[in-house]
């Protein structure tokens, strides 16, 4: 077995005085799909936010690939292959659903790329195209949900965290979302 694409080792993260996460451990190997499951308040969301960088840990590692990131910036998590999507869906309503894509590739460098990005959301999100147009708040929450894991899919990630995936959304949509996640 190689190196896991992520290791949390002992982390500790706290909101203030709050010990929110304590000694969390986990490997994600590559290829796998792990779940966290708790109920409210059992710091899955904390985890999830502190492996992106929004939270640092006070104790213990993150590692990505073998790479410690527990002091890398939000934006460098996702540069180095962390794509996320948060719960409560987080869609751009004032923007098109293109724009909201666009907003996904910020990291992209060519446009042969952006347009290999965005004909993989389209492929598998063919909803989204024929709503290219239409601005991202109005649109189903299930269409939401789509928009906002298509935004993360542009930043072609190595791993993909998935908050909530498919709260609020109606069976059929969710099915779909999880056939892409896996």
């Amino acid at each position: 077995m190689g190196t896991p694409v992520l290791e949390l080792d002992n982390v500790n993260t706290y909101y203030g005085k709050i010990h929110a996460l304590k000694g969390v451990s986990l490997t994600v190997e590559r290829g796998e799909v792990v779940t966290l499951i708790g109920s409210n308040g059992a710091g899955k969301t904390t985890t999830l936010r502190t492996i992106s960088g929004l939270l640092r840990p006070k104790q213990g590692d993150i590692k990505l690939n073998g790479s410690s990131i527990i002091t890398v910036s939000p934006h460098k998590v996702v540069e180095m292959g962390i794509g996320q999507v948060p719960e409560g869906r987080g869609v751009f309503p004032a923007l098109t659903v293109l724009e909201n894509l666009e907003m996904g590739a910020f990291l992209l460098r060519n446009n042969a790329e952006f347009e290999r990005r965005i004909d993989l959301v389209f492929s598998l999100f063919p909803r989204l195209q024929e709503r290219m147009t239409q601005r991202g708040g109005t649109l189903s929450g299930g269409e939401q949900q789509m928009l906002t894991l298509g935004r993360a899919l542009m930043t072609n990630p190595e791993l993909l965290i998935l908050a909530d995936a498919t709260e609020g959304v109606e069976p059929l949509i969710a099915r779909e979302i999880w056939r892409i996640v896996r």
